[in-house]
C-alpha cells in the first residue's frame, strides 16, 4: 500500500477550510430578507416615479372610500365618527332606492353651494357626494375581478403556449384566436342580459370574458423568443422543472406586458359597465355603480336637457375620470418595478442601510 505524503499546499487548503466559519439564517432574517424583497424594494422603486407616485395616491383614496364606505354599510360609522370630530356638516348617508318615485320633482341642489351636500343634490334630494362613495365598494371588486381574471388567463394561456409549442401551442392559440374573433360587446350585452348577475366580481370577469385573448397573443411571442435566451436552455439541461422554469426565467420579463393589460382590462371594466347600467341593460336595486346615477339622471331628470341639472350626469364623470388616471399612471411609473438594475441598485442601498445600522449597533455595543 502506498501512502501519498500531503504536500504543503494540501495542508495549506486543509487549515483554510477548518478556519472557515458557516453563517446560519435565522427565521428572522429570511422573513426580513422576504419583507425587503417582496415589499420594502418594491415601494421604494415605485415612489420614486412620479407617475407612480400619482397613480399610488389616487388609488389609495379610493380603496380608502372604499373601505370606510363598506365599514358604514356594516354598522361601523368610523368616517362619521371622524367627521363630527372635525366638525364637517357633511356626513355620509345611504341614498334614497333610485327605485322610488315618492318625491315630487323639484330642483335639485348644485354644487358648492350649501356645503352639507358638497357635489350638490339631484332632484329627488340624494346627496351626490354619498351616492358617488356609496358605489366604490362595489366597483373597486368589479375592477380587481376583471383585470385578475383578463391578466392571470392571458399570462397562463400565452405562456404555456409559447413554452410547450406543438399540439400544445396550436390548440391554445386556436381558442385565442376564436375569443379575439367575437365582438366585445355584443358579447358582453348578450351574456349580463342572460345571466343577469348582482355580484360585482361576476359582472367584472363577464366583462372581460375575451379581453385577455390580446394579450394572449402577445405574451405568446414574447415567450418565443425568451425560451431561446442561453439562461432558460441551462435550466432546462440542468433538468429544472416547467413551471420553475416560467416562474423564475420568463415571468419576471413578462411582468410589463401583465401590468399594462391590467390596467387596460380594469378601464375596460370601468367604461363597460358604466355603459352598461346607464343603457339599463342591467337591473339594480341600489346606487352600486355610477352607471347608474347616470341612467337616473338622464331618464327621471332629463339631465341632458335645457331645463334639466345638468350636473347630475356630469359629477359621476370625476371619479370615473380620477380611477381611470390613477391605473394609468400607475402602470407607466412601474415600468421601473420590472428593470432588474433599478432593483437591484435599490436593493444594494437597502442592505448598505441594514450593514451600517448594524455596525452603528455594534459599535455602540462594544
Amino acid at each position: 500500500m502506498i501512502k501519498v505524503k500531503p504536500t504543503e499546499s494540501d495542508s495549506t487548503e486543509q487549515r483554510m477550510f477548518d478556519d472557515s466559519e458557516f453563517t446560519e439564517v435565522t427565521r428572522s432574517q429570511r422573513a426580513r430578507e422576504m419583507i425587503n424583497e417582496g415589499f420594502i424594494v418594491p415601494f421604494k422603486v415605485a415612489w420614486s416615479d412620479w407617475r407612480a407616485k400619482i397613480g399610488i395616491i389616487i388609488m389609495a383614496m379610493f380603496v380608502v372610500a372604499a373601505i370606510l364606505t363598506s365599514a358604514h354599510k356594516s354598522g361601523y360609522y368610523i368616517l362619521n365618527d371622524f367627521l363630527g370630530l372635525v366638525g364637517s356638516p357633511w356626513t355620509l348617508s345611504e341614498p334614497t332606492s333610485i327605485l322610488s318615485l315618492d318625491n315630487l320633482w323639484r330642483q335639485g341642489i348644485k354644487p358648492f353651494t350649501d356645503w352639507r351636500h358638497p357635489l350638490g343634490t339631484d332632484p329627488d334630494g340624494r346627496g351626490l357626494l354619498s351616492a358617488l362613495l356609496w358605489a366604490t365598494p362595489a366597483m373597486l371588486k368589479m375592477i380587481a375581478a376583471g383585470g385578475v381574471f383578463a391578466s392571470v388567463m392571458a399570462t397562463v394561456v400565452g405562456t404555456v403556449a409559447g413554452y410547450k409549442r406543438g399540439r400544445t401551442e396550436s390548440v391554445l392559440m386556436t381558442f385565442s384566436d376564436i375569443a379575439m374573433s367575437i365582438p366585445g360587446i355584443p358579447l358582453v350585452v348578450v351574456m349580463v342580459v342572460i345571466v343577469q348577475p348582482e355580484s360585482p366580481l361576476v359582472l367584472g370577469i363577464l366583462i372581460t370574458i375575451n379581453v385577455w385573448a390580446g394579450l394572449a397573443r402577445t405574451v405568446h411571442s414574447q415567450v418565443l423568443s425568451i425560451r431561446e435566451e442561453s439562461y432558460v436552455e441551462a435550466s432546462r439541461a440542468m433538468g429544472i422543472s416547467m413551471p420553475r422554469i416560467i416562474q423564475k426565467d420568463i415571468l419576471p420579463r413578462l411582468m410589463p406586458y401583465v401590468m399594462v393589460n391590467f390596467v387596460y382590462a380594469s378601464r375596460r371594466v370601468i367604461y363597460d359597465s358604466v355603459a352598461l347600467y346607464f343603457l339599463g341593460f342591467l337591473p339594480f336595486n341600489s346606487p352600486n355603480n355610477w352607471g347608474i346615477l347616470m341612467n337616473f339622471a338622464y331618464n327621471r331628470h332629463a339631465a341632458l336637457t335645457p331645463a334639466g341639472p345638468h350636473y347630475v350626469i356630469f359629477v359621476p364623470m370625476i371619479p370615473i375620470i380620477l380611477l381611470s388616471l390613477g391605473l394609468i399612471l400607475l402602470s407607466q411609473g412601474t415600468d421601473r418595478l420590472f428593470n432588474p438594475r433599478v432593483r437591484t441598485r435599490h436593493e444594494g442601498e437597502t442592505r448598505a442601510e441594514d450593514d451600517d445600522e448594524e455596525s452603528t449597533i455594534q459599535a455602540g455595543i462594544q
